[in-house]
């Protein structure tokens, strides 16, 4: 009885995966990406390890405790970044904030791809009048800015951190959900496919071991560039008061509270901007780099 895939197609996957490696490597702004990201990775980490060690004495410490004496103060050695309108210490607090951006990306990029890809499957596969009322609604909520529909779940269900990633991953659904339906109607009718239907292969088993695999490649593009775009829409969330709320140093939430002062202390809408900048840039990087790697049409 033959196997869905032989050891022949294991191993020609296997060099593929090499092959993007070596592509991913040569491109350095992709490296350089990569290396940010995961120094950010790094301090959300240490910064959630810390507090769960000391109980957040070290984060009141040093994030939310306030001394009004050193109120707006700039950059010194004493504190490298400045203070806030409260004295805070800025370095700290964007430091901190790190884990609050991240996280809210890449929860809200997980649950997408979770949900969307689902749904994506179901409609590709199975095709017909189900694949047309499940696109039909994506493309409805797809007619929609990301950003607004956003807006209007939060407003409705309140402001919350909870809420917001609700909001957030419900607005990324229907991306993850074209980008597995395409994929999956591309090798549906292949012959591994076929021959694992012959074994008596579930419809679940099918999708799972040999669809879903095949749609990996784009959907890991999408989602590097789709964390890129949440934590620009945390941000501004944030910004416009309906995203993570102070005094938790969110980097939205921090240049929210910075705009008020950005004549007198140009220090504390500049430092928060650049953290975002330097984040989104990072993985737009690498994003583009792993695009460019594992997408066969790039490939010489």
């Amino acid at each position: 009885m033959a196997k869905p895939r032989s050891a022949e197609q294991a191993t020609k996957q296997r060099s593929l995966m090499q092959e993007a490696w070596l592509q991913f490597k040569s491109n350095r702004l992709a490296i350089c990406g990569l290396i940010v990201i995961g120094l950010l990775l790094l301090i959300s980490i240490a910064t959630t390890v810390i507090d769960l060690a000391d109980g957040g004495t070290l984060y009141k410490q040093l994030v939310t405790k306030q001394n009004l004496l050193e109120k707006l103060d700039g950059p010194s050695a004493a504190h490298i970044l400045g203070c806030d309108e409260y004295g805070r210490d800025l370095f700290f607090r964007i430091l901190w904030g790190t884990r609050y951006s991240l996280f809210a990306g890449v929860c809200t990029i997980l649950a997408a791809v979770l949900i969307g890809g689902l749904f994506g499957a179901i409609a590709g596969y199975y095709g017909g009048k189900l694949d047309n009322v499940i696109m039909r609604v994506m493309d409805m909520m797809m007619t929609v800015p990301s950003l607004v529909l956003a807006m209007a779940i939060v407003a409705a269900l309140g402001s919350s951190l909870v809420n917001l990633l609700i909001a957030l991953a419900t607005s990324q659904i229907p991306q993850f959900a074209r980008i597995v339906r395409s994929s999956v109607m591309a090798v549906k009718g292949s012959e591994y496919v076929e021959a694992a239907k012959a074994v008596g292969a579930s419809d679940a088993l099918i999708i799972a071991k040999y669809i879903i695999p095949n749609a990996l490649s784009p959907v890991i593009v999408q989602g590097t560039l789709g964390v890129a775009t949440t934590i620009l829409n945390v941000a501004g969330m944030s910004f416009l008061g309906l995203g993570i709320q102070p005094p938790a140093p969110e980097w939205g939430s921090i240049l929210s509270s910075a705009r008020v002062y950005m004549r007198e202390a140009w220090h504390i809408s500049v430092f928060p901007g650049l953290a975002i900048v330097i984040c989104i840039l990072s993985l737009n990087l690498l994003g583009d780099g792993l695009r460019d790697a594992l997408d066969p049409k790039q490939k010489r």
